[in-house]
Parts: structure tokens; sequence; C-alpha cells
């Protein structure tokens, strides 16, 4: 099982790659949470240097409220995280990585938890596809 759906963004920057993958989330809705700012934190925690990383915490409250119905202990996977960060092996290109959430299924085995992942699935897949980039 792969840990992550995603693509590879070129002829972008940054900012427009984080732009576009907030729009595509908001279209599956998906709310963006929280950010974190992987480089700005390593370099201000720790002094060191890294490439552009974003980690974008994504919730869609009605599939998050049918995950934490199964089982409350889900929260602890949520919200899906979808990453925004530089490809280091080719300039001016960008890679944007959702968390498979099939994942939450296999960890926990909560077979009832299936129909959100295969739903969260489809939308995150959607949101990706939209960004129309080259799929990873």
């Amino acid at each position: 099982m792969n840990i992550a759906l995603s693509t590879t963004l070129t002829d972008t920057d940054f900012d427009t790659a984080v732009a576009k993958t907030k729009e595509a989330l908001s279209a599956q809705g998906f709310g963006v949470l929280t950010e974190i700012d992987m480089q700005a934190t390593l370099k201000a925690k720790l002094g060191e240097d890294m490439e552009q990383y974003l980690i974008l915490g994504a919730c869609n409250p009605n599939l998050a409220h049918r995950a934490v119905g199964v089982m409350p202990q889900i929260g602890l996977l949520l919200p899906c995280n979808v990453l925004v960060r530089a490809d280091t092996n080719t300039a001016g290109s960008f890679l944007v990585e959702a968390m498979n959430p099939a994942i939450m299924v296999e960890v926990t085995g909560e077979a009832e938890l299936s129909s959100v992942a295969q739903e969260a699935t489809t939308k995150l897949q959607a949101a990706i596809s939209a960004l129309g980039g080259k799929n990873s």
C-alpha cells in the first residue's frame, strides 16, 4: 500500500502550488485547520536549512464525524495531512502528497472505517488530480 496519493507540479512556484492545493481541497469539502512550515520551524529551532516544506492539516467535517462515530480514537490520525514540498531532484517542481486514508483502516483494523476511508480517498484523489500535475 502506498502511504500517499501524490502528484508533481512543474512550472510553478511554491506559493502558487500551496494556493492551488488549498483550492483543490476546498472544492472537495476539506478545510485546512493547520499549517506547519517545516522549513521555518527547523531553521528557527535547530538552525537547519531544508527545502520548502509545508504540512497542511486538512479536514472534511462530514468524513471526520463519521470516522469518530465509528472509533473515537481515530482522532489520533486526523486531520488528513497534505504536504506541499519542493522536489529536491527537479528545480522548479513541487510535490503535493496526501496521506492515503486506507492507512486508517490498516492501522486500526476497524473494518467499519472502510467506507469512510474509501470516500476520503476518492475526494483526496480528486483534489490531487485537479492540480493537473504528473501523478506519482
